[in-house]
């Protein structure tokens, strides 16, 4: 059995046409599906009951998109892949959502089969990421002065918590659980957005660079996340 048919997948839409169209091809995925109509009602059904993906509407009535996803995100035990829908072309506004913590963009109007390649895409990679996520039953990640806890969902450096996004703290989950390995962006891509279009390959450097400013002592000379010329990045050796 295809692993989406065990999936509980939450759609917040205040227009009911689309959210009746969203569900119905979500459920042609084997999806179960449930629907709220405002920020409010939909950040409550998202941390009371247990969903596998989230997709949430920017403009919605109560809560906007952007502070239901703000508020997700600051609770380490409600973390869900976000897609987020919106019909406004503002760069800024899928900036800013992202940078909240939503782990993909659609805008309005959008292809059904679009729609269900990103949905499915982040369930399998948020599924490949729990696959990572402790090995050998250790929850905490140490190198050196870095510490990820995996089961809070945090980073510290040094005793200090780090703020990451969603995507920053898989990048470097990820990478962190193989150290010395090296990985391609394509591979990166695949394995933290679940996408190997091409065209999304600078959201990795973007993210890399992202990332040592947080996370290293002097980003120009990491210790942590290094760059291997001509091929991609790894995570230092133990």
């Amino acid at each position: 059995m295809d692993m989406l048919n065990d999936c509980r997948t939450l759609v917040v839409e205040d227009t009911a046409e689309i959210a009746d169209l969203i569900r119905l091809h979500l459920e042609d995925l084997g999806l179960q599906v449930t629907c709220a109509a405002d920020g409010i009602s939909g950040l409550e059904l998202a941390r009371n009951g247990m969903f596998d993906l989230i997709v949430l509407d920017l403009m919605l009535p109560g809560l906007n998109g952007l502070e239901v996803c703000r508020a997700l995100r600051s609770d380490p035990r409600y973390y869900t892949p976000i897609l987020m829908l919106t019909a406004k072309a503002s760069e800024i506004d899928r900036v800013v959502g992202l940078e909240l913590g939503a782990d993909d963009y659609l805008g309005k109007p959008f292809s059904i089969p679009e729609l269900q390649a990103r949905a499915k895409a982040l369930l399998r990679r948020s599924e490949k990421m729990r696959g990572v996520a402790a090995p050998d039953d250790q929850s905490m990640v140490r190198a050196g002065s870095l510490e990820i806890d995996t089961m809070r969902h945090e980073v510290r450096l040094s005793g200090r918590p780090i703020p990451l996004t969603a995507k920053e703290f898989d990048l470097l989950l990820f990478m962190a659980h193989n150290p010395g390995r090296v990985y391609s962006r394509a591979q990166l891509l695949d394995a933290v957005w679940g996408t190997t279009l091409e065209s999304y390959e600078h959201n990795v450097n973007t993210h890399i660079n992202r990332l040592r400013a947080k996370v290293e002592a002097d980003p120009a000379n990491p210790q942590y996340v290094l760059t291997v010329r001509g091929v991609g990045y790894r995570f230092a050796d133990s």
